[in-house]
């Protein structure tokens, strides 16, 4: 038995990484202080089958309509919520205005210009980012799509997070790089080679756009800038502070370079470092977009490969279905993953909330009502196994639930886009 008591502050370092050590019987936190709540985001583009999204009942007895059939065994710890919407989704055009605004409510400039509002994850990043070593952890499977659709960018239909209403939050698809986010001090030259393989080009795009949209440029450019930076000076700023749980070093290989040709391998990767980013308190929020709305995924995996996701969503086949599954099955594997993760009395699911929704309910863009599932406990805040139907009330906005989710994590707003008031059953 250790005699000592260890800080808390006290990191594992090697060769241009530092790691946070696991919870330890020498650090064992007093009464009052607690493992800290993680905040989670999971998207799917395209919404659902339009006759298998539901859930009945409560706690275990709680019955699961054919897409939400992976989730079987998390029922006590899910919220199923149903119609919350967003006002401003349903102005401008399909899929670009129902997807740009999804974690913040805001209005969506169209012409080209980019112009959202600050995401819900990324506002909880401002207040947790200096306790931990990364703010937040933004994951993508699909590469973003820069054309226009219907008069609106489709940068929107490629991003939910922003870190500011004309910034969307740059997003990592290369899981290697990811992992090297969460533990090297240190950004190598193939960390930076994002930014420095377009500043060539972006150089000769400048001479030919207005200076206006100059100024865009460079803000999108210094914003990939800055996340280098953190990660440079991660670990090095004196601030990583509070509960350390569980590991001493990953307990996953780094992955291997590239994107992986399989897509479920893709997304699998993800999932485990979203885990693992949690687990080590690297950091406490993350995104994790599994594709685009207007998605060109194809799923070989499935022996569904002749038609691109987007198209396949127009109808209720039984491929479209199997399709579904398969993106429910990432969310209960990440879940059940944090599930089995004991931190003091709870579990690391126990600690989180992860919210899994899409830019629409079902593919032909019904927006009117947005799917949406809450898993975990937000440290004790949250009592799962319960159907919350908001589609005979007056005030659903889907704002309102933000507000309760930031409630939990003791932040507190008094507006946050077109909502005014948190969701008392939440």
């Amino acid at each position: 038995m250790m005699k000592h008591p260890i800080s808390r502050r006290r990191m594992l370092r090697g060769l241009g990484v530092s790691m946070a050590l696991p919870w330890l019987e020498s650090m064992r936190a007093s009464e009052s202080e607690k493992a800290p709540v993680r905040f989670g985001v999971l998207f799917s583009g395209n919404g659902f089958h339009s006759k298998e999204w539901w859930a009945k009942g409560e706690g275990k007895q709680m019955e699961l309509g054919q897409v939400l059939a992976p989730l079987k065994g998390l029922e006590e710890k899910m919220l199923f919520v149903r119609g919350l919407f967003n006002a401003e989704a349903l102005k401008g055009n399909i899929h670009s205005s129902q997807t740009g605004n999804l974690l913040s409510g805001a209005p969506l400039a169209s012409g080209g210009e980019i112009r959202s509002g600050t995401s819900i994850d990324q506002l909880l990043a401002q207040r947790y980012g200096a306790s931990t070593k990364v703010p937040s952890l933004v994951l993508g499977c699909e590469k973003s799509n820069p054309s226009v659709h219907k008069n609106y960018s489709m940068l929107y239909s490629s991003h939910i997070s922003w870190s500011s209403p004309t910034t969307p939050t740059p997003l990592e698809l290369y899981p290697a790089l990811a992992f090297d986010r969460l533990f090297k001090d240190e950004a190598s030259k193939a960390d930076q080679s994002v930014l420095d393989a377009v500043l060539t080009d972006a150089g000769r795009l400048r001479r030919d756009i207005s200076k206006g949209d100059q100024r865009k440029l460079d803000e999108y450019l210094d914003s990939v800038r800055d996340v280098e930076q953190r990660i440079a000076n991660a670990g090095k700023r004196g601030h990583l502070q509070g509960w350390r749980p569980t590991l001493d070093k990953p307990n996953m290989a780094r992955p291997a370079d590239g994107i992986p040709q399989d897509i479920a391998e893709h997304m699998r990767l993800m999932a485990d470092i979203v885990v693992l980013g949690f687990q080590t308190d690297t950091t406490r929020i993350s995104t994790l977009k599994l594709n685009n709305d207007h998605s060109s995924l194809r799923f070989p995996n499935l022996g569904v490969d002749y038609m691109i996701h987007h198209l396949l969503s127009h109808s209720d086949t039984g491929d479209w279905l199997k399709v579904n599954q398969f993106f429910l099955e990432q969310l209960a594997y990440l879940a059940k993953k944090l599930d089995s993760i004991q931190e003091g009395p709870r579990t690391l699911l126990d600690n989180t909330m992860l919210l899994y929704c899409s830019s629409m309910l079902t593919g032909n863009h019904e927006a009117r009502q947005l799917p949406v599932i809450v898993l975990g406990g937000g440290g004790g805040r949250i009592r799962g196994g319960r159907v919350l139907d908001y589609r005979e009330k007056p005030d659903r906005q889907m704002c309102r639930l933000y507000l309760s989710l930031m409630d939990k994590m003791d932040v507190r707003m008094k507006q946050f886009g077109d909502a005014t008031q948190p969701l008392d059953e939440v």
